[in-house]
């Protein structure tokens, strides 16, 4: 009898130990607000959570709205409630072109600090005045400075004297003192900091909705080459382009699509963020299909179809799969591991390159996600944001308060 006691109990907490770490897995991998079609409802890709939804779920899954549903391990153990908003999906055009990108910052951005060779030995006015890599430098002595000519000219021209520096580092302004220092080689006053005040390159162009003109591209945020932060922009554009070549892609060193800006202009770019570039267009490309978005939660693993190009203007349709879906909060990039299984786009490209970035990713006949970055030790695997993301990105553009030109 005590030796079958000490059995159950001992099944018993296996149970308990398996509940419980069910419900840490289903909570882990659950996100706290998802999207349906009016009169859908939530469902979970998850093998062991199950939905219930509340009676508001009648009326409000048909007439549009917000109501609560609980997520469930088994559909039995409560693990959390999720806020579940009714909505018209949209549909967009897909593109998988490449585009130019022309960017101009907010200020000028400090992308190296230097050391001025005076008659005193090696001393950095730039350091001294407590700048670091990143700063963005936004006025001097009152006047908004936006190019690198005219800083090196206000710097020449202070005769020595302290400049005042209204500067940026992260969200935070703050006031810096300068005082530029005769350079005994160069004969001529400096800061002791390189600064940079544009970008470019070239991406892949995601999709762009047709009724408003705004697009979106890249999948993530352009940034330093130098500093790794984000570029702050203050103008752009981008442009036409075509691919003329490609570096093939090998582990330990990702490839790149070679590209070149044609004459014209798409449009204007209007924000730098987490999931990519946005803005408005001025002429709408052709698309490659007229698709509808699809909520994060309809991105599964298997089998879906990257549009991008590796030749000319022209998109195309190549195979992979789908090895892992995160539909976890607070990650707004690397939603998806994909991995390359196209034996045409292998043999060009050795996988996922740099230049790929924002190519979409087509699953079920909806527009899933789009590829953001490469895996350095497996070029043919590569990350990928959720269309979902970048769609909710764009719509704040879309909207009166958030885009006067749409």
């Amino acid at each position: 009898m005590r030796r079958t006691m000490r059995v159950l109990a001992v099944m018993l907490c296996a149970v308990c130990t398996a509940v419980f770490a069910g419900i840490a897995y289903v909570d882990h991998v659950t996100a706290t607000a998802f999207s349906v079609d009016a009169g859908e409802s939530l469902r979970l890709p998850l093998p062991l959570a199950g939905v219930s939804e509340s009676g508001a779920w009648q009326t409000q899954a048909h007439d549009g709205g917000r109501y609560s549903a609980t997520v469930s391990l088994f559909g039995i153990f409560p693990v959390r409630e999720v806020q579940v908003t009714v909505e018209e999906r949209p549909d967009v055009a897909v593109c998988g072109m490449p585009f130019g990108i022309k960017m101009f910052t907010q200020g000028v951005l400090v992308v190296g600090i230097s050391d001025v060779d005076t008659r005193q030995g090696p001393k950095s006015p730039a350091r001294l005045a407590g700048l670091r890599v990143g700063d963005s430098i936004l006025r001097i002595n009152g006047e908004e400075v936006s190019s690198n000519a005219q800083v090196s000219a206000i710097i020449e021209g202070s005769k020595g004297h302290p400049l005042t520096l209204r500067v940026r580092r992260g969200q935070v302004e703050f006031d810096a003192a300068l005082t530029p220092l005769a350079s005994v080689k160069e004969r001529a006053l400096k800061a002791g900091m390189w600064i940079r005040d544009s970008a470019a390159g070239i991406g892949t162009l995601t999709f762009y909705d047709m009724a408003s003109g705004v697009f979106a591209g890249l999948g993530h945020p352009v940034n330093d080459a130098d500093t790794g932060e984000r570029v702050p922009i203050s103008s752009g554009e981008i442009v036409p382009a075509s691919v003329f070549g490609v570096t093939k892609g090998q582990v330990g060193s990702p490839g790149e699509l070679l590209g070149s800006f044609q004459r014209g202009s798409w449009g204007v770019l209007m924000t730098n963020i987490d999931t990519g570039l946005y803005g408005v267009l001025s002429e709408q490309p052709d698309a490659f299909a007229t698709l509808p978005i699809a909520y994060k939660q309809e991105a599964v693993k298997g089998a879906a179809q990257l549009i991008t190009t590796v030749n000319g203007t022209e998109p195309k349709a190549y195979d992979i799969e789908i090895e892992a879906v995160d539909y976890r909060d607070g990650v707004p990039t690397q939603n998806m591991v994909i991995c390359v299984t196209d034996e045409e786009l292998l043999a060009a490209t050795g996988g996922v390159l740099c230049g790929m970035s924002g190519s979409p990713i087509v699953q079920n006949g909806k527009l899933i996600g789009a590829v953001t970055h490469v895996f350095i030790g497996d070029p043919t695997r590569g990350y990928a944001v959720f269309a979902e993301n970048m769609l909710r990105s764009a719509q704040t553009l879309a909207e009166p308060s958030g885009n006067n030109a749409a």
